[in-house]
Protein backbone atom coordinates (compact mmCIF):
# COMPACT_ATOMS: atom_id res chain seq x y z
CA UNK A 1 0.00 0.00 0.00
CA UNK A 2 1.50 3.21 -0.57
CA UNK A 3 1.01 6.76 2.13
CA UNK A 4 0.88 9.56 0.11
CA UNK A 5 1.37 12.18 3.14
CA UNK A 6 4.50 13.00 2.04
CA UNK A 7 3.68 13.85 -0.98
CA UNK A 8 0.81 15.88 -0.35
CA UNK A 9 3.27 18.01 2.21
CA UNK A 10 5.74 18.75 -0.48
CA UNK A 11 2.07 20.36 -2.48
CA UNK A 12 2.52 23.28 -0.01
CA UNK A 13 4.50 24.72 -2.05
CA UNK A 14 1.86 25.40 -4.66
CA UNK A 15 -0.38 26.83 -1.90
CA UNK A 16 0.10 30.95 -2.49
CA UNK A 17 -0.16 32.96 0.61
CA UNK A 18 -1.24 36.65 0.48
CA UNK A 19 -4.17 36.20 -1.83
CA UNK A 20 -5.67 40.00 -1.34
CA UNK A 21 -2.32 41.25 -1.51
CA UNK A 22 -0.48 42.75 -4.16
CA UNK A 23 3.08 41.64 -3.19
CA UNK A 24 6.64 42.43 -5.09
CA UNK A 25 7.56 38.67 -3.27
CA UNK A 26 5.35 36.03 -3.91
CA UNK A 27 5.16 33.37 -0.70
CA UNK A 28 4.01 29.68 -0.43
CA UNK A 29 3.09 27.75 2.56
CA UNK A 30 6.16 25.55 2.19
CA UNK A 31 8.74 28.63 2.72
CA UNK A 32 6.29 30.41 5.60
CA UNK A 33 6.51 26.56 7.49
CA UNK A 34 9.93 27.02 7.36
CA UNK A 35 10.14 30.15 8.20
CA UNK A 36 8.01 29.92 11.36
CA UNK A 37 10.36 27.18 11.85
CA UNK A 38 13.07 29.53 12.17
CA UNK A 39 11.42 32.51 14.27
CA UNK A 40 9.67 29.25 16.86
CA UNK A 41 13.57 28.21 17.71
CA UNK A 42 14.83 31.76 18.13
CA UNK A 43 11.99 32.83 20.31
CA UNK A 44 12.00 29.38 22.58
CA UNK A 45 15.97 29.91 22.79
CA UNK A 46 15.77 33.70 23.80
CA UNK A 47 13.02 32.64 26.59
CA UNK A 48 15.69 29.64 27.70
CA UNK A 49 18.42 32.26 27.38
CA UNK A 50 17.29 35.48 28.66
CA UNK A 51 13.97 34.70 30.55
CA UNK A 52 14.96 31.66 32.42
CA UNK A 53 12.39 28.84 30.39
CA UNK A 54 12.38 25.04 29.82
CA UNK A 55 11.37 25.19 26.89
CA UNK A 56 11.71 22.08 24.37
CA UNK A 57 12.56 24.14 21.01
CA UNK A 58 13.52 20.99 19.24
CA UNK A 59 9.90 19.91 19.90
CA UNK A 60 8.36 23.42 19.21
CA UNK A 61 9.89 23.53 15.84
CA UNK A 62 8.85 19.92 14.56
CA UNK A 63 4.96 21.84 15.81
CA UNK A 64 5.78 25.02 13.88
CA UNK A 65 6.50 22.66 10.93
CA UNK A 66 3.32 21.20 10.25
CA UNK A 67 1.34 23.78 11.79
CA UNK A 68 -0.87 25.02 8.26
CA UNK A 69 -0.54 21.18 6.54
CA UNK A 70 -4.22 21.10 6.52
CA UNK A 71 -3.47 24.30 4.05
CA UNK A 72 -2.57 21.60 1.74
CA UNK A 73 -6.52 20.74 1.02
CA UNK A 74 -8.43 23.83 2.46
CA UNK A 75 -5.89 26.72 0.90
CA UNK A 76 -5.06 29.85 2.33
CA UNK A 77 -7.68 32.03 3.70
CA UNK A 78 -6.91 35.81 4.12
CA UNK A 79 -6.69 36.44 8.06
CA UNK A 80 -9.43 39.02 7.54
CA UNK A 81 -11.63 36.73 6.01
CA UNK A 82 -11.30 33.89 8.36
CA UNK A 83 -11.39 36.28 11.70
CA UNK A 84 -14.92 38.61 9.97
CA UNK A 85 -16.88 36.19 12.27
CA UNK A 86 -17.29 33.78 14.20
CA UNK A 87 -19.22 31.22 12.36
CA UNK A 88 -17.41 31.63 9.66
CA UNK A 89 -13.99 30.88 11.78
CA UNK A 90 -15.25 27.53 13.65
CA UNK A 91 -16.22 26.15 10.17
CA UNK A 92 -13.17 27.27 9.18
CA UNK A 93 -11.75 25.28 12.24
CA UNK A 94 -13.62 22.35 11.65
CA UNK A 95 -12.36 22.17 7.99
CA UNK A 96 -8.77 22.41 9.43
CA UNK A 97 -9.56 19.73 11.80
CA UNK A 98 -11.19 17.56 9.04
CA UNK A 99 -7.99 18.22 6.72
CA UNK A 100 -5.76 17.08 9.85
CA UNK A 101 -7.04 13.94 9.89
CA UNK A 102 -7.26 13.43 5.58
CA UNK A 103 -3.55 13.68 6.14
CA UNK A 104 -3.50 11.29 8.95
CA UNK A 105 -4.84 8.55 7.57
CA UNK A 106 -2.67 8.93 4.81
CA UNK A 107 0.46 7.72 7.34
CA UNK A 108 1.29 4.08 7.42
CA UNK A 109 -0.75 2.91 10.75
CA UNK A 110 2.31 2.51 12.95
CA UNK A 111 3.33 5.88 12.33
CA UNK A 112 -0.09 7.87 13.03
CA UNK A 113 0.08 8.10 16.53
CA UNK A 114 2.99 10.39 15.56
CA UNK A 115 1.30 12.55 13.27
CA UNK A 116 -1.73 12.96 15.19
CA UNK A 117 0.29 14.99 17.81
CA UNK A 118 1.64 17.10 15.01
CA UNK A 119 -1.57 17.62 13.17
CA UNK A 120 -3.85 18.44 16.35
CA UNK A 121 -4.05 22.19 16.18
CA UNK A 122 -5.51 21.91 19.97
CA UNK A 123 -2.74 19.71 21.79
CA UNK A 124 -4.18 18.02 26.02
CA UNK A 125 -0.69 18.17 27.12
CA UNK A 126 0.27 21.42 29.10
CA UNK A 127 3.55 21.32 27.99
CA UNK A 128 2.25 20.99 24.44
CA UNK A 129 -0.03 23.97 24.64
CA UNK A 130 2.68 25.80 26.04
CA UNK A 131 4.57 25.43 22.69
CA UNK A 132 2.11 25.75 20.46
CA UNK A 133 2.16 29.58 21.81
CA UNK A 134 5.65 29.99 20.83
CA UNK A 135 4.44 28.75 17.41
CA UNK A 136 1.44 30.97 17.11
CA UNK A 137 3.78 34.24 18.28
CA UNK A 138 6.50 32.88 15.29
CA UNK A 139 3.54 32.22 12.73
CA UNK A 140 2.11 36.20 13.71
CA UNK A 141 5.73 37.41 13.57
CA UNK A 142 6.67 36.31 10.51
CA UNK A 143 3.48 37.62 8.90
CA UNK A 144 4.81 41.15 10.43
CA UNK A 145 8.72 40.09 8.92
CA UNK A 146 6.61 39.83 5.77
CA UNK A 147 5.19 42.86 6.20
CA UNK A 148 8.29 44.93 6.90
CA UNK A 149 10.09 43.61 3.66
CA UNK A 150 7.45 44.83 1.57
CA UNK A 151 7.44 47.88 2.84
CA UNK A 152 11.16 48.19 2.85
CA UNK A 153 10.92 47.67 -0.84
CA UNK A 154 8.60 50.43 -1.45
CA UNK A 155 5.20 48.78 -1.26
CA UNK A 156 2.40 50.34 0.37
CA UNK A 157 -0.01 47.94 0.01
CA UNK A 158 1.94 46.47 3.58
CA UNK A 159 1.66 49.42 5.57
CA UNK A 160 -1.16 48.79 7.25
CA UNK A 161 -0.75 45.42 7.97
CA UNK A 162 2.97 46.00 9.26
CA UNK A 163 1.00 48.27 12.28
CA UNK A 164 -1.83 46.21 12.92
CA UNK A 165 0.11 43.56 12.87
CA UNK A 166 2.66 44.84 15.19
CA UNK A 167 0.28 45.92 17.66
CA UNK A 168 -1.32 42.20 17.79
CA UNK A 169 2.25 41.20 18.34
CA UNK A 170 2.58 43.78 21.12
CA UNK A 171 -0.61 42.48 22.90
CA UNK A 172 1.25 38.78 22.95
CA UNK A 173 3.10 40.20 26.11
CA UNK A 174 5.64 38.05 25.56
CA UNK A 175 8.96 39.13 26.77
CA UNK A 176 11.18 36.79 24.37
CA UNK A 177 8.91 38.67 21.49
CA UNK A 178 9.68 42.37 22.51
CA UNK A 179 13.55 40.82 22.70
CA UNK A 180 13.14 39.71 19.09
CA UNK A 181 11.18 43.22 18.24
CA UNK A 182 14.04 45.49 19.40
CA UNK A 183 17.32 43.29 18.96
CA UNK A 184 16.73 41.39 15.95
CA UNK A 185 13.77 42.62 13.22
CA UNK A 186 15.48 45.98 12.71
CA UNK A 187 17.83 43.61 10.45
CA UNK A 188 15.19 42.80 7.90
CA UNK A 189 14.53 46.19 7.21
CA UNK A 190 18.30 46.64 5.68
CA UNK A 191 19.61 45.64 2.52
CA UNK A 192 22.62 43.07 1.86
CA UNK A 193 24.90 45.56 1.88
CA UNK A 194 24.36 47.06 4.92
CA UNK A 195 23.69 44.13 6.70
CA UNK A 196 27.15 43.18 5.72
CA UNK A 197 28.63 45.98 6.51
CA UNK A 198 27.29 46.91 9.88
Amino acid sequence: MNYHFSAYMYRLQYIQRWSLMRSNMSENVAEHSYHVALLTHMLCMIGNHYFDRELNAERAVTLALFHDASEVFIGDIATPVKHDNPLLLANFREMERIAAMRLLSMTPPELQPTYKGLLNPDPIDIQEQELCKYVKAADRLDAYLKCTLEVATGNREFEVAKKQTYQKLQLLEMPEMDYFLQHIAPSFEMSLDELYHS
